[in-house]
């Protein structure tokens, strides 16, 4: 089958940091599904594991998380799947990537695809959406108020592919004020059309203009990028008994006691924590994809594909890879089919 792949991790403009290669089609272990790719999207976790992650001696390491696509084949084990449906997923840390003409993942990570979508909308979302959802219910708990607080949610970064989803999410299945932060005139008009009440300016000091809405500390903060440059400002933000969650890999040292004096609590969210140590509750990701697809399909929230770059192949996911690396994307970018 074809692929892309790489032998050793390089930055994005050398020639061989992404190569067009032919590997063998995977095999699917009992609980998997076999997937013909029909689109994929890039996700900033694509640029880091490129430079950290070595493939094995002589072979390939695959790259590719999101992807929607068609199963061609299930495993003795499969009950919530059968050949021909149509799925989308954001797959394990830990297994060979979506960069593939076929792919194999756990059913358990899988959900059906939005009837109202084609496959390039559908692979846009699953990463972002599995990741905004566990952070917003089930890190921060954002339906259980804190008392005082303001009943809002900050989100820092929100223009990406994972605050784009949380806004919507935050929006329209709850009754917080969402406050997103962007700092491009086109970013900020994105932010406000996906639902943000307000949008303040992350390039400036976050306090004063979260103070001068006028709605009191919100109760929640949700830092998507750079948490290391806004962690301070997060700190005077956010109300007593706050929830602030982050997702990001902060460069430096978080000095974590500037929340204390408030009981600020923290959680940590990783899209791959459940299918890396196959927790009991693996299978809630296949029910918040399920439930991700229905909320489309009913025009409650949409995709974020902001650009389809082209085919899959090395010439194009090597460009997508420098744009995700530029910091300065908006939305989601997909690749579609061979």
């Amino acid at each position: 089958m074809r692929a892309v792949g790489y032998q050793q991790s390089l930055p994005i403009d050398q020639d061989d940091s992404l190569m067009d290669v032919e590997l063998p089609s995977p095999e699917p272990g009992p609980r998997d599904l076999l997937v013909e790719i029909k689109a994929v999207s890039l996700n900033p976790v694509d640029t880091k594991v490129r430079m950290r992650a070595q493939a094995e001696p002589g072979g390939y390491k695959v790259l590719g998380f999101d992807a929607a696509g068609i199963v061609r084949g299930v495993g003795k084990d499969v009950s919530l799947f059968k050949e021909g449906d149509q799925v989308f997923y954001a797959g394990a840390i830990t297994r060979q990537g979506t960069n593939a003409e076929f792919h194999v993942v756990d059913e358990r990570l899988v959900g059906t695809k939005p009837k109202s979508l084609g496959f390039e909308e559908a692979a846009a979302l699953p990463l972002t959406t599995l990741t905004a959802w566990e952070t917003l219910f089930d890190r921060l708990d954002i339906r259980h108020p804190v008392k005082g607080a303001a009943n809002a949610v900050l989100i820092v970064g929100g223009a990406g592919g994972v605050g784009s989803i949380a806004i919507q999410l935050a929006r329209r299945l709850t009754d917080l004020t969402v406050i997103a932060t962007a700092s491009r005139p086109d970013t900020q008009a994105w932010v406000k059309e996906l639902g943000a009440h307000h949008v303040i300016d992350h390039g400036k000091p976050l306090a004063a203009q979260v103070e001068a809405l006028g709605i009191g500390a919100p109760a929640f903060v949700f830092s998507i990028t750079h948490t290391d440059n806004h962690f301070a400002e997060i700190a005077k933000t956010i109300a007593p008994q706050g929830r602030f969650a982050l997702i990001d890999d902060p460069k430096g040292p978080l000095d974590i006691m500037l929340l204390k004096g408030k009981s600020v609590s923290i959680h940590w969210e990783s899209m791959f924590t459940r299918s890396t140590f196959q927790t009991a509750d693996m299978e809630r990701q296949h029910e918040i994809l399920n439930e991700a697809s229905r909320l489309v399909d009913a025009g409650t929230i949409r995709t974020t594909l902001a650009e389809v770059v082209g085919p899959i192949n090395a010439a194009n996911l090597k460009r997508a890879h420098a744009l995700i690396e530029s910091n300065r994307t908006r939305g989601k970018l997909v690749l579609s089919g061979f």
